[in-house]
């Protein structure tokens, strides 16, 4: 008998294998978790910045360790942005390997749609700040890529903590999407916001990058061979004028994804990513945040001041609106020209509210923030004020959609079980995976 021809229509945030299923609802228990920790460092740098004690603050980020010669003679809040964030970028680079060479988003029709809206939700932040700032001079134009940005762990702490009756997929989504947008923040520091670039030095920190790659190739996992390999990579690309960041990016791409033998364990990437996320989600990016996030609205001339600044008014509506209509309509125009259209039960106000959520730009638009304008100057307070404000803007109207949305399928499953019981059929959960019987 032969086959029914299978439909060929792709299908946007559709239900997900179960693995990756359970992948994704592993990671984000630990995001969920860092994403409070962010939270947190951000509201104690910010009451600590703006106490009577306000100076301990400035004199702890200002604290100077490490060896001059290797010119690593860096602030505290030098190394929480130069040094512990190249830990998170590491692991968003793993992730993005591990999802376009194992994952779901292989197939080109399932990447197309966060990948195009990654590109939205980057371009009109960009151009509604350029709008702001364009005749405004004094260097103001230089923070353009501010409001870019969607922070993982802030993004997926709001989906976390709204429920769990939400399709698996878009939480899938909008992973994605965020990790590609880092990864787009990155091509955009690299290249926009290197000032002196040494081509020696950069050339020179490709030497232990080849070696580590050449062991991660060979499944070596040793840390004690690694670390020090990784370590003078960022060291080297730190001291060429890249920005260190990327180097941790660029130590990802080499490890290996899939298994040398199917049935072996975990791949090494997926093994570094478990090891290593905790370090990232629980202490790298919390400490960026609380050496970050530290600005006195009063130094910055006062809330008022700062709410009439061009520079915070383009982050801000950048990050609410640019962010949120570049993301659903980029979603809309891969609908509209292709054959691709949404999963059955999805509706577009949860694309929507995914759109609203990505607007929550906190930790890479701090960094872009401090690289633009530099650490503790007038214009990056302002951006500071302007990303913060944006950030729980974005984050408070995608509650309020999500979690209408939220009642809506739990309603529906509730439906679902009264229908169930009444017809005598028992309950299934769907994203388990089926079980045949050997014939």
């Amino acid at each position: 008998m032969s086959r029914p021809p299978a439909n060929r229509t792709p299908l946007l945030l559709s239900r997900r294998s179960w693995p990756e299923v359970r992948r994704i609802g592993d990671i984000l228990r630990t995001e969920t978790v860092g994403g409070v920790l962010l939270l947190v460092a951000a509201v104690v740098a910010l009451a600590w910045a703006n106490s009577p004690w306000s100076g301990g603050y400035r004199s702890l980020a200002d604290v100077t360790v490490g060896p001059e010669a290797l010119h690593l003679d860096l602030s505290l809040a030098q190394w929480a942005a130069d040094g512990l964030l190249a830990i998170f970028f590491f692991v968003a680079g793993l992730e993005l390997k591990r999802e376009f060479v194992a994952g779901d988003l292989r197939e080109p029709r399932r990447a197309m749609l966060p990948v195009a809206a990654a590109l939205g939700g980057m371009t009109l932040p960009a151009l509604i700040y350029v709008a702001f700032n364009v005749g405004t001079g004094d260097g103001a134009l230089t923070g353009w890529a501010i409001p870019t940005a969607t922070d993982i762990a802030f993004a997926l702490a709001v989906l976390g903590v709204i429920n769990t009756s939400l399709p698996s997929a878009m939480r899938t989504f909008l992973l994605t999407l965020a990790v590609v947008d880092d990864l787009l923040a990155i091509v955009i520091i690299a290249v926009f916001y290197t000032s002196a670039l040494h081509f020696g030095l950069l050339l020179l920190a490709l030497a232990p990058m080849a070696l580590f790659g050449l062991l991660v190739q060979r499944r070596v996992r040793s840390w004690w061979l690694l670390l020090p390999l990784a370590v003078t990579t960022w060291a080297l690309v730190h001291a060429s004028g890249v920005h260190a960041t990327v180097a941790g990016v660029a130590l990802a791409f080499t490890v290996p994804v899939l298994r040398r033998r199917p049935g072996h364990g975990p791949g090494l990437a997926e093994h570094f990513e478990h090891r290593i996320r905790p370090l990232s989600a629980g202490v790298a990016v919390p400490v960026f945040a609380f050496f970050a996030a530290g600005v006195s609205v009063a130094g910055a001339g006062g809330l008022g001041a700062t709410l009439t600044d061009s520079v915070a008014l383009g982050v801000m509506v950048g990050l609410v609106v640019g962010k949120a209509a570049g993301v659903l309509g980029a979603t809309w125009l891969v609908q509209r020209f292709t054959r691709a259209r949404l999963a059955e039960g999805l509706a577009w106000w949860d694309m929507v509210g995914l759109a609203l959520l990505a607007g929550v730009g906190f930790t890479v638009s701090l960094l872009i923030g401090e690289l633009a304008f530099g650490a503790g100057t007038e214009r990056d307070d302002h951006s500071k004020i302007g990303v913060l404000l944006g950030s729980l803007l974005s984050a408070v109207l995608a509650t309020v959609v999500l979690r209408a949305r939220n009642r809506h399928y739990q309603g529906v499953c509730a439906l679902e079980e009264r229908d169930s019981d009444a017809d005598g059929v028992p309950d299934v959960y769907e994203e388990q995976p089926t079980r045949t019987t050997p014939s």
